[in-house]
């Protein structure tokens, strides 16, 4: 086995005959974090159901570590462990009386204690689960699904809900994880969250997958940006030649110039120069490389004036 997670054309339909995951094919190594990004509806939650064994795939088919998930489940389950986006706790147990109740029924699992110190509930181990706030509830998601040690871990909406602190804490356990030999598959709304951890990763729109690879692959080639204020008295007109500054699109709103460019230190530098010799300064000027999220706006952009 060279790859613990594959996918090939992966379809699934629900009832009425919407289509949520469209023919979709990738495959995760041994060790790998992947990350599936997409708006809302874009299928993220309906293609990590497929691959943990909750439903059967519509066409295609898929492998968790060598097995069909759904059909083989009791030769996965025990290997993997699954976060979902919502978990549902008995509300009067404790913490410490749930994460019990669970290792109960996961085979080889972790002390109880070890598995609230990994998420840093310790503290709240007495707790009875209808006090704990948004996040917490979201540590002890992730704790339960720790317990087995998995060798294959899916976080569906891992930070919702968390602070600032709370998900760097998470971000460093997950690397740790990793690090250790665990194959993570992610979702995630946070851009940056993917950015900071995702070997690779994939943007999903409309249940297909409209890119895929390293974050640099898939942001080679968008445009970075540059924007700034007009000087007083100046107009977009008294500028450079655009295209000699190697600007491919500019847009205008108010005094505000927006330009967007694929050689940024050639277009930054011959705006700084024409500055210098106007003796003017660009007040609020932004130069940014391409990020990310410029690529996924880009991509849902695209891929939403194709099917218009």
């Amino acid at each position: 086995m060279t790859d613990v997670i594959e996918a090939e054309g992966l379809r699934r339909t629900y009832r009425g005959g919407f289509e949520a995951v469209r023919g979709i094919s990738f495959s995760v190594a041994p060790g790998e974090l992947f990350a599936l990004l997409g708006t809302n509806g874009a299928g993220k939650t309906s293609t990590v159901e497929l691959l943990e064994g909750l439903a059967p795939p519509g066409g295609g088919a898929v492998r968790v570590l060598g097995h069909d998930p759904y059909r083989e489940r009791a030769a996965v389950r025990p290997r993997i462990g699954v976060m979902l986006q919502e978990g549902g706790f008995p509300s009067d147990l404790t913490v410490t009386e749930t994460v019990r109740m669970w290792a109960g029924c996961t085979s080889g699992a972790r002390p109880v204690g070890e598995a609230l110190e990994l998420v840093g509930l310790t503290g709240r181990a007495g707790t009875r689960v209808k006090l704990l706030s948004g996040g917490e509830k979201r540590r002890l998601d992730l704790a339960l699904a720790l317990l087995g040690r998995p060798e294959v871990l899916f976080l569906d909406e891992p930070t919702t809900g968390l602070d600032a602190e709370g998900r760097r804490e998470t971000w460093k356990l997950v690397r740790e994880l990793r690090d250790s030999g665990t194959t993570v598959l992610l979702t995630t709304h946070y851009l940056e969250e993917a950015e900071q951890l995702a070997d690779r990763l994939a943007i999903l729109h409309q249940g297909r997958i409209a890119a895929e690879g390293r974050v640099a692959d898939v942001v080679a080639g968008r445009p970075a940006r540059i924007s700034f204020d007009l000087p007083d008295g100046y107009h977009l007109g008294d500028l450079p030649p655009l295209g000699q500054l190697g600007v491919t699109d500019h847009e205008s709103v108010g005094r505000t110039v927006r330009l967007r460019t694929n050689a940024l230190q050639e277009s930054a530098t011959g705006l700084l120069l024409w500055a210098q010799r106007a003796g003017v300064e660009l007040r609020g000027l932004d130069v940014r490389s391409a990020s990310l999220e410029e690529a996924f706006l880009e991509i849902a952009k695209e891929e939403k004036e194709q099917t218009a």
